[in-house]
């Protein structure tokens, strides 16, 4: 019989799994931006960016490819389907945050990819940067 934690103390955590070490993250909204920031460096990323157009995206990448890439198809009048583009030619692994998912053009092209819904919740974002390593064969 396992011997009861203390109140108010967690349970030794399991071996923390190998998260990105540089996230970026593609959106348009500032306080979503700032939400995904603050949540995704929660799970000991230590590099978070942010770009919220197209240019912004393709310039931070061209500075330096990120390791994983969250990106929102809807950015005001454009979409991020240039910057899926780069990171797939790059062979970055990223996945789709969306709040629209019966987008038809969006779910023929990025079929193969990972979805996150918005709103999201802590664990599927936990999850998604758990497994980033195997979306890079995607």
């Amino acid at each position: 019989m396992e011997p009861a934690q203390p109140e108010g103390k967690p349970a030794a955590a399991a071996a923390p799994l190998p998260v990105p070490k540089d996230v970026l993250i593609v959106e348009d909204d500032t306080i979503i931006a700032l939400d995904f920031e603050e949540a995704i460096r929660s799970f000991g990323v230590p590099m978070v960016r942010s770009a919220s157009s197209v240019a912004e995206a393709l310039k931070l990448i061209d500075m330096q490819a990120p390791a994983f890439a969250l990106l929102d198809i809807g950015l005001g009048n454009e979409t991020s389907f240039e910057v899926a583009d780069r990171l797939a030619a790059l062979g970055v692994p990223f996945a789709i945050v969306t709040g629209y998912r019966s987008d038809a053009v969006f779910l023929s092209r990025f079929a193969n990819r990972p979805l996150l819904n918005k709103p999201y919740s802590m664990e599927a974002l936990g999850a998604l940067l758990a497994n980033w390593q195997a979306l890079s064969a995607r």
